[in-house]
């Protein structure tokens, strides 16, 4: 068979790429539009991807991917909102239930927050799947419904929809078969292609390091948050990144309806102090770049106080009743979805707990059914891992390190045993890593 145009059209591509060339913005549309369409076949776009993993991309060229990627296929309009439409993105760790804290309380701080957000393949579910624990909560959103949520109230929260960046998602599967999903510009495309898509002006990262993390050495987390921060800043947005730590969990629970849990504990002003903490930090970050705030301190207290007085909860319970989820949640936890056995994870000895494995945990969560293994995998809402120590605190020997919550005990051990293993317990005091290690700006 003769090859068609586009086939030796992309075959240049690949050659250009291969030998160290640089592509132009037309070509990578070529490229990507092709692929979208249909016209051209996966061995070649693996061939590119792979060319694109060892010869790298420029500024320019990872600019115009992230740009073509997010028009792919529909984009948010949200030129018609009051304010500047705020958003933030997490690499993802285990416990990370910053959204459902963060998206209310910048909601009471006036800021305007259209959000959406994804399900998830890895330790713990996605941000969908734990707002998905509350009772009659829709993610489902139409285009117009969501838009008119954010216009009436300043906030919504919805599921992204399939006709947004298709490149995406195609090119993704793609690179999770190949073995070029760690290749720097394509984790950059595919991170901002979804934030450009989604319309906000501002946006901060929250780029996790550490054992639970996607990255979990520094130095690979701080080059994604400086190109991130970069990219963004080059296509019109206002960005800023921080570098957090996430060698141990966030939080205190870890698994769905624990999390939300933990969230409503946090909007009251009653919740763990690093999760507090992270919170009121990425929100003072998009008070600073939307120029609601000029001063970090002023930011910081205004967020605090706006938690203490139940502001941001009752942001919160404004976005529960707008997408039909059970607001009685907040004064009942037990409506959430509960599990039918805990099982305690008692300390092996006395001493100081010297590290904590967020990988681990996360791992024990997942087996329990807190996670997905593969993309078809069903999550068990309520299911996790509760934390009663972290790093720094002293535990007696026979004392509890953690409670599983367990429906299906056919993993049970392999998870008590995982769990058991991501303490180590030492005999001399410890002080807990920083939980912000680095700020990154424009």
């Amino acid at each position: 068979m003769r090859p068609t145009i586009r086939d030796m059209k992309t075959v240049d591509l690949i050659r250009k790429k291969r030998d160290g060339g640089t592509l132009t913005r037309e070509e990578i549309e070529s490229w990507i539009t092709g692929y979208v369409r249909g016209e051209i076949p996966d061995y070649q776009v693996s061939a590119l991807l792979m060319a694109v993993f060892f010869r790298g991309m420029t500024d320019d060229e990872t600019a115009s991917l992230t740009d073509v990627m997010a028009h792919s296929g529909t984009t948010l309009d949200l030129s018609g909102l009051v304010g500047i439409p705020v958003d933030k993105h997490s690499t993802g760790g285990v416990g990370d239930t910053t959204t459902l804290v963060l998206i209310p309380l910048l909601a009471a701080a006036g800021l305007t927050v259209a959000k959406l957000s994804g399900r998830s393949l890895g330790h713990t579910g996605g941000t969908i799947d734990k707002i998905e624990s509350i009772p009659g909560f829709r993610t489902d959103l139409s285009r117009e419904e969501f838009l008119r949520l954010v216009g009436r109230s300043g906030l919504a929260l919805a599921d992204h929809t399939a006709d947004m960046v298709p490149a995406d998602r195609l090119l993704y599967e793609l690179r999770d078969v190949t073995a070029t999903v760690d290749s720097l510009p394509l984790i950059v495309g595919s991170i901002m292609s979804k934030k450009i898509a989604g319309g906000a002006r501002a946006i901060v990262l929250d780029v996790k390091t550490g054992a639970g993390a996607f990255l979990p050495h520094l130095e690979d987390s701080r080059r994604l948050a400086q190109a991130l921060v970069k990219i963004g800043t080059r296509l019109g947005r206002r960005m800023s990144a921080l570098i957090t730590d996430m060698s141990q969990p966030l939080g205190l629970m870890v698994g769905n309806a624990l999390e939300v849990r933990e969230a409503i504990d946090t909007l009251k002003g009653q919740g763990p102090e690093d999760l507090e903490t992270l919170c009121c930090e990425l929100g003072a970050e998009l008070l600073l770049t939307s120029g609601r705030e000029t001063d970090r301190g002023r930011a910081l207290s205004f967020l605090r106080r706006l938690l203490r007085e139940g502001e941001a909860l009752g942001k919160f319970v404004v976005l529960l009743r707008n997408q039909g989820g059970d607001t009685a949640v907040i004064e009942d936890p037990s409506r959430l979805p509960r599990a039918q056995m805990h099982v305690d994870v008692p300390a092996p000895r006395s001493g100081t707990i010297a590290s904590l494995d967020a990988l681990s945990i996360g791992r024990g969560a997942s087996l329990l059914g807190a996670g997905r293994f593969t993309k078809t995998d069903r999550i068990d809402p309520a299911v996790g891992v509760e934390l009663r120590k972290k790093v720094g605190h002293r535990v007696a020997r026979d004392e509890s390190l953690a409670v599983l919550h367990v429906n299906d005990p056919a993993n049970l051990d392999q998870a008590k045993r995982m769990v058991e293993g991501a303490f180590a317990i030492g005999d001399t005091a410890v002080t807990p890593p920083p939980l912000i290690v680095e700020r990154v700006g424009p």
